[in-house]
Parts: C-alpha cells; structure tokens; sequence
C-alpha cells in the first residue's frame, strides 16, 4: 500500500515510539563518586583510561607538593583554598590486575603538611605505573 509506512518493532513484537529528537537525556551523578580516585577497572584496557587523564612527565625524586602545584596549573578545583588532593599509584599486580594504592595526601594552599614532602620513589613509585589523583 501506498503511503503507509511500516512499524518499526522490537524483538518480541511491542512497537518501538517514536526515534529520539534533541539531546540525549542526561545521566544522574553519582555525587558520591565524585572527589574518588578511578577505579581499577577504569585502567585494564590499554588505551581506553579514564577520559580525564593529564599527561606529566617527572622523576622518581619529585615530591607530593611539586605534583600538587603541578595539579593545580591545569585543574581548576585543585585550586580551591581547602582542597585535598589525595594520591594513589595504579598498576597490574603479579597476577596481571590492576590495584589501586593510596600513597598520600597534599592540601592545596598548605605547604609542609601531611604527605607534601614524600617522593614517588620513596612511595614505591616504579616507571610505568600510573598516578591516579583524586581532588576532594
């Protein structure tokens, strides 16, 4: 027949509505998961970390506090007078899955406390692992 269009269907028979128009819906937050460090899973496949990686290179004997100041040129809530940057190293166990290690803690706007002056290498730090830093 002319003019008629078909019904699209879902497997089972029920009619599909009508196609989506505008932008998808948004998805809730997870107001928990925010300030949290990735999780290990976030880091299995090569090439599909998490979306908001930042790329810095720098030697096993900087400190907690250099990798702070270095966080907080590039990310703005690092910036916050009372934020709390905690650390954590991500890399494969002998088993080959990855683990999520929490290292230490900076306060953005307070020098010499806490974790500031710990090295990675004093941390454990081994060249390829991963930073994960967590703003709270």
């Amino acid at each position: 027949m002319a003019g008629v269009s078909e019904v699209q269907k879902r497997p089972g028979g029920r009619p599909l509505g009508p196609p989506q128009r505008g932008p998808p819906p948004l998805q809730p937050v997870d107001r928990e998961k925010i300030g949290d460090h990735h999780s290990k899973e976030e880091f299995a496949v090569r090439g599909k970390e998490p979306k908001d990686e930042v790329q810095i290179y720098t030697w096993k004997d900087a400190t907690l506090r250099e990798l702070t100041d270095l966080v907080k040129e590039v990310a703005p809530a690092a910036r916050r007078r009372d934020a709390r940057l905690s650390f954590a190293f991500v890399y494969p166990d002998k088993h080959g899955r990855f683990v999520v290690r929490q290292v230490g803690t900076t306060i953005s706007n307070r020098n010499g406390k806490l974790d500031d002056g710990k090295t990675l290498a004093e941390l454990g730090f081994q060249i390829g692992d991963y930073l994960d830093v967590a703003i709270m």
